[in-house]
């Protein structure tokens, strides 16, 4: 009975240490991306470029605390437009035969709204207790916590956070295209700090190991000011 007693709390013992663990590197995390000054800005305006299939496309974000955000892709002169006014998201795209926004649901108005750095993502699943640990692994030759969000209803996601740092290095998940499945890699470097607002200033995008696309920042101006009009197109 005393043996199964010192079990019992030596399993204990390792779960409260693995809870602290989890802890601190969200806690180092927050302190990282300076969320409670990131909490105090009104608005981020980024301008940057994609480069995807040997293009690259100008790309200009807006976002107004606390969820309003506008992204701008510029390709032959037209521009494809997703927004989120805070309510509804709408989707506008001549490349597809039509100006007419058209509203967005589901999976592709997550991608909108993720794209928000006001609505941190690793945060608020951490806050409903969808983060597991799931250990250490190298990203770009440097040791990094992983961690693993359970998703409802998709994939997990997976988050490697570098120790020493706490920035987010990598995010890696499996997405259904067209009936094939991909694994799909993003890495995330050359993070600066801009009045308080932390961010990386690339992101390259890797499926099945292959370079997708990279999303590079050339400038980024905190407390810009943006009507709520800025964000209606319909």
């Amino acid at each position: 009975m005393k043996k199964i007693a010192l079990l019992f709390a030596a399993l204990a013992a390792v779960l409260i240490v693995d809870a602290q663990s989890l802890d601190a590197i969200l806690k180092q995390y927050s302190s990282a991306i300076n969320s409670d000054k990131l909490a105090t800005v009104k608005t981020i305006k980024i301008t940057g470029k994609m480069s995807a299939m040997g293009m690259d496309m100008p790309m200009v974000m807006y976002m107004k605390n606390p969820n309003k955000i506008k992204v701008t892709y510029s390709f032959n002169g037209m521009d494809m437009v997703s927004v989120f006014d805070g309510v509804k998201g709408y989707m506008m795209n001549p490349m597809m035969g039509s100006a007419e926004p058209v509203e967005l649901t589901g999976e592709q108005l997550k991608q909108v709204q993720n794209n928000n750095v006001f609505r941190n993502e690793l945060i608020t699943y951490y806050n409903n207790k969808q983060v597991t640990l799931e250990g250490t692994e190298d990203v770009n030759g440097k040791p990094a916590n992983k961690l693993k969000i359970n998703v409802e209803g998709g994939n997990p996601i997976f988050m490697s956070l570098d120790k020493a740092t706490g920035l987010i290095v990598k995010t890696s998940t499996t997405v259904d295209q067209m009936g094939t499945k991909m694994n799909v890699d993003s890495y995330m470097t050359d993070y600066v700090d801009t009045k308080g607002v932390v961010m990386p200033r690339k992101t390259t995008a890797m499926a099945n190991d292959m370079e997708a696309a990279t999303i590079s920042f050339d400038l980024i101006e905190v407390d810009v000011p943006m009507e709520d009009s800025l964000f209606k197109i319909k």
